[in-house]
């Protein structure tokens, strides 16, 4: 990729990201819409107990899952498991 090109893609990102920014005003959200009604907010210890702590218990989970259930053993191969062999060559 020229310099050309790569000045006319960082150009586009930044004025991609810049308009994203300038239309997506966060003040907007201070102002309440008809027919709003939030409930209560969470607390610290609801908040990562919803977001942190029940994601890794539910990973947890299904991983104990998938590793108690896995019917994939390791099959034995008794024709090349009893081959031993020695290089005669010699640097």
């Amino acid at each position: 990729m020229d310099k050309k090109n790569a000045l006319r893609a960082g150009a586009l990102a930044a004025g991609t990201t810049l308009m994203m920014l300038l239309m997506s005003s966060p003040a907007l959200a201070l102002t309440r819409d008809d027919g709003d009604d939030p409930g209560t907010g969470l607390s610290v210890i609801e908040t990562l107990g919803w977001f942190v702590i029940a994601p890794i218990v539910i990973f947890g989970v299904i991983a104990g899952l998938v590793m108690v259930l896995d019917k994939s053993h390791k099959q034995k191969d008794t024709t090349t498991s009893n081959i031993t062999t020695k290089a005669d060559a010699k640097a």
